[in-house]
């Protein structure tokens, strides 16, 4: 064969033979595309705060910051200190100890949810619905909202189900009056332990949006798993998974509920925690059904409080931050705080883990990037998580737009793209 020509390659299959196959495949290219959407690429909060209803004010995110503060002043005035209590490397103390003072000014809650379940104690719930929705409005329109708000409404369960449906109700109808339903808005269905409940809650959302001419399948809502028959129903199957088909597209979220689910199972109050056995069982469990669906998973929280003296602060401090990198190492990247107290811990958790490993997934992507050698073979799959975390990394502050495009020589367009390829590209690429 002449330099410069081809091989004559043979096939042996009729063009028929991929067409029928192609025609036999359609409804599962189908199905992929509807049940696997992939991540919505969307920016993802690190935590949700809950606030009883009756307790939520016009400064309640403010407020929130200010006593974070406060308890760094009083408990970790400095890097140091702050690093010595948490156990942070002399590397990471000073970075993460002025971003955690510098979020708390600026952004201190990512996530707040207004709560008429069980942290709610109040006698006019018509009035603190109405309440709520005027004020998350009010701080949208000024500026001073966290990015996600919303309200964690009473369950779909009898006792309590005509209850929730009129909180709702007065809740979005309040939004709508005072000038229509924010981007960030998030809604909370508590306590869901059969599919059809899900059912329920998507035909209510159906109907307000119908009433007010809303686009169909504008309003999602997130799911919170607190009973054992929302993990494994009667007939073994994981129900969590019927739960996401059963929101039709409206899913944003499973969230896990840490002590409800626990006393389900007769975990001793003790050791109810997010590190408890059976809490790996749940949450992997919901890691799976929710994998590929765009459907985000959180953690739950702990009761553990930061008060008192400093070394019962210190205490409860350790106690959270290892419970949050536990989370983050097993890629649940949002879970629940209970109290201001824990934020400062929340974010130092948060950005050690992004900057501590940023250097070396900048410096694996940017080969991947340039097709470059190195010490570890990284394949499509792996350049897209490595992508996902530095996009994280970036949108809760831990890292910086120009010291990543520095070591990645790429853009956050070129992230996104690594993050989040179209359906085949991986397998594609890999070939």
């Amino acid at each position: 064969m002449g330099q410069g020509q081809q091989e004559q390659v043979a096939t042996s299959l009729a063009g028929a033979v991929g067409e029928e196959i192609d025609a036999s495949l359609a409804p599962v290219d189908a199905e992929l595309e509807r049940l696997y959407p992939g991540d919505p690429g969307t920016r993802q909060p690190v935590h949700t705060v809950y606030v009883p209803g009756d307790a939520f004010t016009a400064d309640t995110v403010r407020s929130w910051g200010d006593q974070a503060l406060a308890a760094l002043d009083a408990h970790a005035p400095d890097a140091a200190s702050f690093a010595a209590a948490l156990g942070l490397s002399d590397d990471l103390a000073e970075p993460v100890y002025s971003r955690v003072r510098a979020k708390l000014e600026r952004e201190p809650i990512e996530d707040l949810r207004v709560d008429f379940e069980d942290g709610y104690q109040g006698k006019d719930e018509d009035q603190d619905a109405a309440r709520a929705a005027r004020l998350i409005a009010d701080a949208y329109r000024n500026g001073t909202a966290a990015p996600c708000m919303g309200i964690r409404m009473k369950c779909m369960e009898a006792a309590v189900r005509d209850r929730g449906i009129r909180t709702l109700d007065i809740f979005l109808t309040g939004l709508m009056r005072a000038g229509g339903l924010p981007d960030g808005l998030v809604l909370t269905l508590p306590k869901v332990t059969y599919p059809e409940q899900v059912t329920a809650m998507v035909r209510l959302l159906e109907a307000f949006e119908k009433a007010h001419g809303l686009e169909p399948g504008r309003i999602g809502f997130e799911i919170q798993i607190e009973t054992s028959q929302s993990i494994l129903a009667a007939d073994g199957t994981a129900t969590v998974a019927r739960m996401i088909q059963a929101a039709e597209g409206r899913a944003t979220g499973l969230h896990y509920g840490t002590f409800d689910y626990s006393a389900c199972l007769g975990v001793s109050a003790a050791y109810q925690a997010s590190d408890h056995p059976a809490a790996d069982h749940a949450k992997a469990i919901m890691q799976v059904a929710a994998a590929g669906t765009g459907v985000r998973v959180s953690d739950g929280s702990t009761n553990v409080l930061p008060v008192g003296s400093t070394e019962k602060v210190h205490d409860a401090w350790r106690l959270h931050y290892g419970l949050t990198r536990r989370a983050l190492a097993r890629a649940y990247y949002q879970g629940w705080d209970m109290h201001p107290g824990h934020i400062p811990t929340r974010y130092a958790a948060v950005f050690a883990f992004y900057r501590e490993g940023f250097e070396q997934a900048a410096g694996r992507l940017a080969r991947y990037a340039n097709r470059a050698g190195g010490d570890v073979m990284d394949e499509p799959a792996t350049a897209k998580a490595l992508s996902g975390y530095l996009l994280r990394g970036l949108d809760c502050g831990a890292l910086d737009i120009a010291e990543v495009a520095r070591l990645t020589g790429l853009t956050r367009a070129d992230l996104q793209g690594f993050a989040a390829p179209r359906r085949g590209d991986l397998t594609a690429s890999a070939t």
